[in-house]
């Protein structure tokens, strides 16, 4: 019986690795489509993020910058699905979204989104250099 129970452990925490290798090695990104805002809030389908933090939605254009922060919501390390940040200010048919991974570390706070445009707190997340999001255009 001792042998049958080492066995299951020795399974059980092979598993726990194997979860927890496939888990960090999950690539960032956001899945999102153009989508109605007329409900104050913007969505992102799937969202794969390597830590906790935060799906930010920021105001762009053509060139595709980063603007002010319009919405945002939390992150929780690995898989997100319908994701909804309530938006704060109004957005109009034909507004383009940039949907972004933002990172929760160097915040202040721990659940608190601290970012501000520019700022290091709750900053964005970046894999080689480059921004994890996508954009989307508000119908």
């Amino acid at each position: 019986m001792r042998t049958l129970s080492l066995a299951l452990a020795a399974t059980a925490l092979s598993a726990g690795a194997a979860f927890a290798d496939a888990h960090t090695a999950m690539t960032p990104m956001v899945e999102a489509m153009d989508q109605s805002v007329s409900n104050g809030v913007v969505s992102a389908d799937k969202i794969a993020a390597t830590e906790n933090g935060w799906l930010v939605v920021h105001r762009t254009d053509a060139e595709m910058k980063p603007g002010p922060v319009v919405g945002y919501a939390p992150l929780r390390a690995g898989e997100n699905t319908d994701v909804a940040a309530i938006l704060q200010e109004d957005v109009a048919a034909g507004d383009m979204l940039m949907l972004m991974v933002h990172t929760e570390a160097m915040g202040n706070e721990t659940g608190v989104f601290e970012y501000t445009l520019g700022a290091t707190e709750d900053g964005p997340y970046k894999v080689d250099g480059e921004l994890v999001m996508t954009v989307v255009t508000a119908q």
